[in-house]
């Protein structure tokens, strides 16, 4: 998948241009077909970009927010991105769809998310981390295997078992935002670029690709 890349220069903000990607997509989707679906990882530049986001005049009430992953912990956890996601939204009245990680049979429940995922999103954003995991995509993981299923449970990562989209799941997207920032990127972001499948992220497919990283990063 080729990738277009936007450098982010030292002392702009990776989150404010990253906002007005998101709102410039909401509103070409919305005029198209009357609605946005957007898959969103979480991380702490996503977290202020959606808090830019809710400050911008978006047409929120056909906004769909789905998740690209989560973490098994109770509802409010600081570890859990639902919770930072709505902290981040604050009053913005979008539709979020929150993976139901707190179900006792966590296959039964990634079953039962796959099927409110939308046939394709416009827009999905995801992370890279310095071991090029994306989503919770992650290396060695028998969840990178999935192919049969668009939501899958991964074994603890960090102290967490995760319930995430799959590559399937991802090959939905119009387009995909990648947001990287920080020196720690910089292998992994080269890995990206080259198509290297060796990292989970080399391996996701989408109709379109947009690399949002800060000058740090590359």
């Amino acid at each position: 998948m080729e990738h277009e890349l936007v450098i982010v220069p030292a002392g702009a903000s990776l989150a404010t241009k990253a906002a007005r990607f998101v709102k410039e997509r909401a509103g070409a989707a919305v005029a198209d077909w009357g609605r946005f679906t957007f898959a969103v990882s979480g991380g702490k530049t996503p977290w202020a970009m959606i808090t830019q986001l809710a400050r911008e005049e978006v047409p929120w009430k056909v906004v769909e927010i789905f998740q690209v992953d989560e973490r098994v912990a109770p509802d409010g956890d600081p570890d859990r991105n639902l919770t930072h996601l709505r902290q981040s939204l604050g009053t913005a009245p979008a539709r979020v769809l929150a993976m139901p990680d707190e179900d006792p049979d966590l296959e039964e429940a990634a079953s039962a998310y796959s099927e409110l995922l939308p046939d394709r999103f416009d827009l999905v954003h995801l992370g890279l981390g310095p071991d090029g995991h994306t989503a919770s995509l992650i290396p060695g993981d028998p969840v990178l295997e999935v192919h049969d299923r668009l939501v899958a449970v991964t074994q603890p990562y960090q102290e967490h078992r995760r319930m995430t989209l799959t590559y399937p799941a991802l090959a939905r997207a119009g387009e995909i935002l990648w947001l990287i920032s920080g020196e720690d990127k910089r292998d992994a972001l080269s890995k990206l670029l080259a198509g290297d499948r060796s990292i989970p992220a080399g391996r996701v497919q989408a109709r379109h690709s947009t690399i949002l990283a800060d000058s740090s990063a590359t």
